[in-house]
């Protein structure tokens, strides 16, 4: 049992919190500091954005984010360097790498694949390559037990439902709106139909991300989820907090946690 579904059982039914940074933002060391600082505040998976210069899902937040770490030349050795470090002193929390597919395919997918495993990575969602295309990568990321990780957004059909299904693992992270990271039409009572809709195909945990800002916002998402994906909110913090990040985050961490317990 890997680490992602050691930490859904350890939950015994309560809401997962998953909290997403851009890696490199606004530098690798405090990354791994605010690792830790999510960790500590009580965040079950951490996402890990992986700096690439053609976001595609990405709303003006966490590409700023994303811009900044390019800035700094961060990329994705630099990312696996990040949970290296994280490693040292956290053995618990489950890290999965969140991105595009170019950095991975341009390292090789069974280079990625050992590389991410040594370095103590989970999991793996890369939001442009579908379920039809991505049989290469999923062979690598299961022969060294990592989770291949999809997206699911309200107007998937059945039929790809049932194709991500067959290949996914970890968790599935439904896009609870249409549109880009940090929108903030958040329907509760769209999502809860959307969610006994996938679990009519899909066995393993489900997610909500796009559009939870807050405490109450995840409160009433965790009400009808297996985990709450927290983004915008985490990431608009630290542009906002420079040199004070893990202070202006940590609070935010805590009121999330306390909201879904």
């Amino acid at each position: 049992m890997n680490r992602i579904q050691q930490i859904f059982q350890a939950l015994q039914g309560r809401t997962a919190l998953i909290s997403y940074i851009t890696c490199g933002d606004p530098d690798v060391a405090t990354t791994v500091k605010l690792m830790h600082t999510l960790a500590r505040e009580g965040t079950d998976i951490i996402e890990l954005g992986v700096p690439f210069s053609d976001p595609m899902a990405d709303g003006p937040v966490i590409q700023a984010a994303t811009e900044r770490a390019l800035k700094n030349h961060v990329g994705l050795h630099d990312v696996l360097e990040a949970v290296i470090q994280f490693r040292t002193e956290n053995q618990h929390t489950a890290v999965v790498l969140m991105g595009y597919l170019n950095p991975v395919f341009r390292m090789g997918f069974a280079s990625f694949a050992q590389a991410a495993k040594a370095a103590g990575v989970d999991g793996l969602l890369t939001v442009d390559c579908p379920a039809e295309s991505i049989d290469e990568l999923h062979c690598e990321l299961r022969r060294n037990d990592l989770d291949c990780i999809f997206l699911i957004a309200p107007t998937t059909t059945d039929e790809r439902i049932q194709a991500i299904a067959k290949r996914a693992s970890g968790f599935i992270y439904y896009v609870s709106l249409r549109g880009v990271t940090g929108s903030s039409q958040l329907d509760i009572d769209e999502v809860s139909r959307k969610i006994d809709h996938l679990r009519q195909f899909i066995s393993i945990p489900i997610g909500v991300g796009f559009g939870i800002k807050d405490a109450d916002s995840a409160r009433r998402v965790g009400k009808v989820a297996d985990a709450v994906v927290v983004g915008s909110r985490i990431v608009d913090t630290i542009g906002h907090a420079p040199g004070h990040e893990t202070e202006a985050v940590a609070p935010i961490v805590a009121q999330l946690k306390q909201a879904l317990t």
